[in-house]
């Protein structure tokens, strides 16, 4: 299993979601980081970018892998996801 790091960013957008909302993400993540290919069809790598996205529902999780590392560095709505730089 890979470790999970947030970044600030992330850490304050899972706090000021629906506690619903932000258990299911982080279970999702979890989940991802421990079975990559239990995922596969919601993870999709970001064109021009070491980036990848996990879809879950109308939420985006924006995070990069660094060999043992899930790196989020973005959690946010499906329109508000991929505005701004990385």
């Amino acid at each position: 299993m890979r470790d999970v790091v947030y970044s600030k960013d992330a850490i304050r957008s899972l706090n000021r979601m629906p506690a619903n909302e932000a258990r299911r993400i982080r279970s999702k993540v979890l989940q991802y980081a421990a079975d990559p290919a239990s995922l596969a069809n919601n993870v999709k790598k970001l064109r021009d970018s070491r980036y990848h996205r996990l879809r879950i529902g109308d939420w985006r999780v924006i995070f990069r892998e660094d060999g043992t590392v899930v790196d989020v560095v973005r959690v946010a709505a499906r329109g508000e996801a991929y505005e701004g730089e990385l």
